[in-house]
C-alpha cells in the first residue's frame, strides 16, 4: 500500500521518478528562451503574454539620490533644489554657480526653477 506510485510528486524523494512516470525528462528553459519562443507564436492583440503584463505602481515612494555623490539623499537644498546626502555635500552645493546648478538639475531631468 505504501508504494511510490501512490505518493504525490512533492513527497517523492527522487523527482526523477516523476519524469520517468510521465515518459520523458523535463527540459527547463530560461526566461530568455521563453520570451523568444513567445514572440514566434501567433498571438492576437487581446491575448495576455508574459511581456505584456504590466506591474501595478509601487506603494513605496521612489528613492531620491544625491545629485553630487549618488548616495541616498534625505535632504534637498531649498535654494537650488539639488538633493544632497550630508553636510559636506550641502556646503559644496552652496558654492556652486547658477549654471552648474542648472546643469545638475538638467541631468536629473528636473525643471530649472533657479
Amino acid at each position: 500500500m505504501d508504494s511510490d506510485t501512490t505518493k504525490p510528486a512533492f513527497k517523492k524523494k527522487d523527482l526523477s521518478e516523476v519524469n520517468h512516470i510521465m515518459g520523458k525528462k523535463r527540459q527547463w528553459k530560461s526566461l530568455k528562451q521563453i520570451l523568444t519562443h513567445e514572440k514566434t507564436l501567433p498571438w492576437k492583440e487581446s491575448d495576455i503574454t508574459y511581456s505584456t503584463v504590466n506591474a501595478p505602481p509601487s506603494l513605496k515612494p521612489a528613492k531620491k539620490y544625491s545629485d553630487i555623490s549618488g548616495l541616498i539623499a534625505p535632504y534637498t537644498d531649498p535654494h537650488s533644489k539639488l538633493r544632497y546626502h550630508n553636510v559636506e555635500e550641502y556646503q559644496t552645493i552652496r558654492t556652486f554657480p547658477m549654471d552648474l546648478t542648472a546643469g545638475y538639475l538638467a541631468l536629473r531631468g528636473a525643471t530649472s526653477i533657479v
